[in-house]
């Protein structure tokens, strides 16, 4: 048998060593090519890392290639829920008057002539009372869902204080995030009753100016005789 000498055996094994690391690098590379770094602001300081903490995931922050330098994203900082209650807040106007613009032209087409009756145009706000109504309803129920879970979390804290224990940061902050979104919720509900209020004095006014228009408007008379639409 004849001896492996100790050079030759050395190359030998450094060479099977590279060979086992080659399929490991090459599993790599993917994960270092999508490697990301994280840069944010925290207190007037730029904090820059390759991971992100979970203080920092609500911050506005920038994200860079690893492999590249180059930017690759830019997120914006997580809305609050008074932030996010007047963007639900004007999604919701706008498609109130976005109806409103459509409702009117049908309005001023009934009081031409295009409807023979009250009834006819009523229907023509159909749609924006639906819509208003439906904010109505939905508004109540977060209302109501939210005072309910806000109750709930203000029990479980005063039992705790009540037995000597001292109420975690996590369950206060629960507690104001939970106020917040209810204080919200509250202002949303109130612009919406205030629309309903508004789109009930715009019907009334319409319908008055549909039987003018008709001439079916006269003192003592009711206003939808026969006698009067012929007018």
């Amino acid at each position: 048998m004849t001896p492996i000498s100790t050079k030759t055996g050395f190359a030998t094994g450094l060479l099977t060593l590279v060979v086992l690391a080659l399929p490991a690098i090459a599993q790599n590379k993917p994960e270092a090519a999508s490697k990301k770094l994280y840069c944010w602001n925290d207190g007037g300081r730029r904090i820059c890392s390759d991971t992100l903490p979970p203080e920092a995931v609500n911050k506005a922050r920038e994200e860079f290639s690893a492999r590249s330098g180059l930017r690759s994203a830019e997120v914006e900082r997580a809305l609050t829920a008074e932030e996010r209650a007047d963007a639900a807040l004007a999604q919701a106007q706008a498609q109130v008057d976005a109806a409103a613009v459509e409702t009117r032209k049908r309005t001023e087409q009934a009081m031409l002539a295009t409807y023979g009756d009250e009834d006819a145009l009523r229907r023509v706000f159909n749609e924006r009372t639906a819509i208003v109504d439906n904010n109505i309803k939905t508004a109540n129920y977060n209302v109501t869902s939210l005072r309910e879970a806000l109750a709930g979390q203000l029990l479980s804290a005063g039992n705790r204080e009540l037995a000597g224990q001292k109420v975690s940061d996590k369950q206060a902050e629960e507690i104001r995030q939970r106020h917040n979104e209810l204080l919200a919720q509250l202002r949303l509900q109130t612009a919406f009753e205030q629309q309903r209020q508004t789109l009930e004095v715009e019907i009334a006014e319409t319908l008055a100016r549909y039987r003018e228009l008709k001439g079916i408007v006269t003192a003592g008379a009711a206003g939808s005789s026969p006698e009067g639409a012929k007018g």
